[in-house]
């Protein structure tokens, strides 16, 4: 039975599934959930993921659902397949770990925000709150003054190699270069040369133009 990925375009959370499993060089069906239509809220999908959100993975009987949950699954499951992207030795497992829940609870409840003030709301016609755009520019600054001293001493969040914990940025990175916040980044080397690096990824590339 052949893997398939339930997602929505413009989903961070389904852009993070994908660039995993093309760095893992899995095959996949994807399967387009039409979110404007409420097609995450009807029974079928919720019996994928009961919270009606994207994206949703099945392998064979095996349902999944939360995106962080399903790329620790696939670069454990498929090891061999394509890039290693959790490391097997304890210790250094241990130190990705660190900065996958860095990403989650630092950076994306940041970023998150601001990529919805600066990049979705124009979208939509909506009015961008100013005021959330600032407080959150320096929660960010703090966050990445952490970043740039991280990767002072190495070359991706988690050691030498790329991992989940460099991964997990991307999706939310994709929206906010794309607004004036690409100035926070910039401003620091370290940071800047590590978000152009993993955003340069065949990897990603493939996984936002597929």
């Amino acid at each position: 039975m052949a893997m398939k990925l339930y997602g929505a375009v413009g989903s961070t959370a389904t852009l993070r599934v994908k660039a995993c499993l093309a760095e893992k060089e899995i095959d996949y069906e994807f399967v387009t959930i039409n979110m404007s239509n409420k097609e995450h809220k009807t029974p079928e999908f919720l019996s994928r993921n009961p919270f009606g959100q994207v994206p949703a993975l099945e392998d064979g009987d095996l349902k999944l659902f939360e995106s962080r949950a399903i790329t620790k699954y696939l670069a454990l499951t498929y090891p061999e397949n394509g890039t290693n992207l959790m490391m097997h030795d304890k210790k250094t497992m241990a130190v990705v770990g660190v900065w996958i829940e860095v990403e989650s609870q630092k950076f994306e409840l940041i970023g998150s925000k601001l990529a919805w003030e600066l990049a979705y709301k124009p979208m939509f016609g909506l009015t961008t709150d100013d005021a959330v755009v600032e407080e959150n520019e320096k929660k960010l600054e703090q966050v990445l003054d952490v970043y740039e001293s991280r990767l002072s001493e190495s070359k991706y969040l988690g050691g030498d190699v790329f991992t989940l914990a460099d991964l997990h940025h991307l999706p939310v990175l994709k929206f906010l270069f794309g607004t004036k916040v690409k100035k926070l980044f910039d401003a620091r080397s370290h940071v800047s040369a590590w978000a152009a690096d993993i955003q340069s990824r065949p990897a990603w590339v493939k996984a936002t133009t597929a």
